[in-house]
């Protein structure tokens, strides 16, 4: 937010939600409308941004498909990508997740991953 404001431009948070893959003939049947999930995904996003930045004028993007793809997709026409990354401490913690390596490699436009604890 804060390179956002300084070099005077906006903001879009981003909040990408997959269908849960269930196969075979044995699988329940999904108990939950897919309308239900996105609006879920929605007030999720919503939620986050409303405690982290509440008077921000954040853009509020949700968008359903593979996290790494749909970032990607969006960094086309981006000026920046900002990722976090989980981390899981010690030798793991090192390592990039599945969701910001992708993006290190297919981004269109710089990108910056912020890891767990990192100062502000």
């Amino acid at each position: 937010m804060a390179e956002a404001k300084l070099r005077g431009g906006g903001l879009e948070a981003v909040y990408v939600w997959e269908m849960p893959l269930m196969a075979g003939r044995d699988a329940p049947p999904l108990l939950v409308p897919v309308e239900d999930l996105r609006d879920d995904a929605a007030n999720m996003l919503m939620s986050v941004l409303e405690e982290e930045a509440p008077d921000a004028g954040i853009t509020q993007t949700v968008v359903e498909g593979n996290a790494a793809d749909a970032l990607v997709d969006i960094s086309d026409g981006a000026d920046m990508l900002v990722v976090g990354s989980r981390g899981h401490g010690g030798f793991a913690g090192l390592l990039l997740g599945s969701i910001s390596s992708q993006c290190s490699h297919h981004a269109t436009c710089p990108l910056v991953i912020i890891r767990p604890g990192a100062a502000e």
